[in-house]
């Protein structure tokens, strides 16, 4: 088999424009799946069933079918029954942060549960309210053990964006695509988008390494 390396580099500029959406688009998803999470997380914690329970089960709903099936429902149903119309950016951005959202807030949940309970005893005790010991007291250390999960959550995120190529989001995987289609090849586009995805994960996961052991040694 001859690899050609000269379609890789015509498309790299292509590729190249596509990975820097897929940056784009994981970064979007996991800011605001993660605040979105905290909401999710706080409510299936809260001692009110008509709260925990509805948490409870966006939680079990997002976790337990397949992003590609979200990303579908996300595209031609949620997407144009907001805007009237669908926009496979939107879509794209709009089911993973959805999907995020159910992880982050089960990895705040580990977090905060994870603090022991007298140190919240001991600051109602100095009469402190229940807010100000979550935010003071409780998501300061909480947050630090939870680097590790969120660093993790963003890479997989990374990956799982490659899946909004079905509808046709112009990320790296689809200019992957596009480029088989045109020179029917294999080998070349998939191992040339596989080799980016590696420079990605692999640079994040450097730098939420160097972040947690600072944050550690801070």
């Amino acid at each position: 088999m001859h690899f050609r390396w000269d379609i890789i580099v015509d498309y790299l500029p292509l590729l190249l424009k596509g990975a820097a959406l897929t940056i784009g688009i994981s970064a979007l998803a996991i800011v605001l799946g993660s605040i979105l999470g905290l909401a999710v997380g706080f409510g299936k914690m809260s001692s009110r069933p008509y709260l925990s329970w509805p948490m409870s089960g966006y939680i079990h709903f997002f976790r337990g079918t397949p992003l590609y099936v979200q990303i579908l429902i996300v595209h031609f149903g949620l997407v144009p029954a907001c805007i009237g119309h669908t926009d496979a950016v939107i879509a794209a951005i709009t089911a993973l942060s959805l999907n995020s959202a159910a992880y982050t807030a089960e990895i705040y949940r580990a977090g905060i549960q994870s603090i022991d309970k007298g140190q919240t005893e001991a600051a109602q005790s100095l009469g402190m309210t229940g807010f100000q010991t979550m935010r003071f007291i409780i998501l300061p250390q909480a947050v630090r053990r939870m680097v590790p999960a969120f660093g993790n959550e963003f890479v997989v995120l990374i990956k799982d964006s490659s899946l909004v190529a079905l509808i046709a989001a112009p990320e790296l995987m689809y200019w992957s695509n596009v480029m088989r289609g045109q020179y029917l090849r294999v080998w070349e586009p998939y191992l040339a988008a596989a080799f980016i995805y590696l420079i990605l994960t692999y640079s994040l996961s450097k730098l939420l390494g160097w972040l947690e052991k600072k944050g550690v040694a801070g």
